[in-house]
C-alpha cells in the first residue's frame, strides 16, 4: 500500500514540473513574439527613414545638375571669348598685309614723296602695332580670367559632389548597419521560435518571408558596399555584419546561390528581367552581370528564383 501511495505522489509531481515548464515556454514564446512586432515596427521607421535620405539625395542631383549646366554656360561663353579674340587676330593680320602692299604700291608710284610720306608710314605702322599688342593684351587677359574662373567653379561643383556623395554614403552605412542589427535579432528571434515550436514536414510549408527578405537586404548592401570606396567611415563593421547574417543564414539550412558573373545558359532556372548588349563579350556569350533578387535554397530545395540581368554579344 506504501508503495502505491508512494507511486501516485512521485507521478503527480512529474505531471505538475511538466506543465510548469510548458506554462514557462509559452511565456516565453509570447515575449519573444511581442519583441518581433517591436522589431517590425523599427524596421518601417527605418524604412522611412531610408525614403527620407533617398529624396533628400534626389534633390541634391537636381542641384549638381544645375550646377554642371551653368558650368557648361560658363565653357559656351569662354568658347565666344576665344572665338572673338582668334578673328580680331585675324583681322589685324590681314590689315598689317594689306597696310604693307599699299605702302609698298605709294612707294613705287611716287619716290618723291617718300621722304615726306615715310614719317607717317612709320607713326601708322606704330599705331597698328600698339593697337594690335592692346587688342592682343586685352584678349589674353580675358582668356586668363574666365578660364581661371571655370577652372574654379568646376573644382568647387566636383569637390561639393564628393562632399555630398561621401556624406551620403556614410549616413547610408549607418542606417544599413542598423538594419543589420535588426535582422540579426528577428532571425535570433524566429530560430528560437521555431525550437520551441514543431518544424513542418517539408520546406514548403515553412515560413520563409523573414528569410527572404534577408538575402533581398544583403544583396542590396553588397551591391552598395561595391560602389563605395573603401575608406568610407562605418563600411568595414558593416560587411562584418553581413558576415554574421550569411553565417546565421546558413546555420538555418538556407543557402543563397552566388550567381554574379556566371555564364548564363537557357535551361537555368531563373527570371532574366533584361538583356544588354556588350561588345567587349565574345561572340555568342551570355553572363549574368546583375542580381536583382538572389536564388534562396532551403535545406537544398529552392524557394525563390532568382532575378538578373544579363550581358551579350
Amino acid at each position: 500500500m506504501k508503495k502505491v501511495i508512494l507511486g501516485t505522489i512521485i507521478g503527480l509531481s512529474s505531471f505538475v514540473a511538466v506543465a510548469q515548464s510548458d506554462s514557462l515556454i509559452n511565456v516565453e514564446v509570447t515575449s519573444l513574439k511581442q519583441q518581433l512586432k517591436e522589431q517590425s515596427i523599427e524596421i518601417e521607421k527605418l524604412s522611412d527613414k531610408y525614403q527620407v535620405q533617398r529624396n533628400s539625395l534626389i534633390e541634391k542631383g537636381n542641384a549638381i545638375s544645375k550646377l554642371n549646366q551653368e558650368n557648361q554656360s560658363l565653357k559656351g561663353k569662354l568658347d565666344s571669348v576665344s572665338n572673338i579674340v582668334s578673328t580680331n587676330g585675324n583681322n589685324i593680320v590681314a590689315i598689317s598685309k594689306d597696310l604693307g602692299t599699299k605702302i609698298q604700291e605709294t612707294g613705287d608710284i611716287a619716290d618723291s614723296k617718300i621722304s615726306a610720306l615715310n614719317s607717317d608710314v612709320d607713326k601708322n605702322r606704330l599705331y597698328w602695332i600698339i593697337g594690335t599688342l592692346a587688342t592682343l593684351l586685352i584678349g589674353g587677359v580675358i582668356f586668363w580670367l574666365l578660364g581661371k574662373r571655370i577652372t574654379s567653379s568646376k573644382t568647387d561643383v566636383e569637390s561639393q559632389i564628393n562632399n555630398t556623395k561621401k556624406s551620403l554614403e556614410e549616413e547610408s552605412i549607418k542606417l544599413d548597419s542598423k538594419l543589420v542589427e535588426v535582422l540579426e535579432s528577428q532571425l535570433k528571434i524566429q530560430q528560437a521560435e521555431s525550437s520551441s515550436t514543431p518544424s513542418s514536414s517539408t520546406p514548403e510549408k515553412e515560413d520563409h518571408s523573414l528569410a527572404l527578405k534577408v538575402a533581398d537586404e544583403i544583396v542590396r548592401m553588397q551591391k552598395n558596399i561595391s560602389r563605395m570606396d573603401e575608406g568610407t567611415k562605418g563600411l568595414k563593421p558593416l560587411e562584418k555584419g553581413i558576415e554574421r547574417i550569411q553565417a546565421n543564414f546558413a546555420a538555418n539550412g538556407y543557402e543563397m546561390v552566388n550567381l554574379l558573373n556566371k555564364d548564363y545558359e537557357d535551361r537555368m532556372n531563373l527570371d532574366v528581367i533584361n538583356f544588354l548588349e556588350d561588345d567587349n563579350l565574345e561572340k555568342g556569350k551570355k553572363i549574368i552581370t546583375k542580381i536583382i533578387k538572389p536564388q534562396v535554397n532551403f535545406n537544398g530545395i529552392l524557394i525563390q528564383r532568382a532575378q538578373v540581368e544579363v550581358s551579350q554579344n
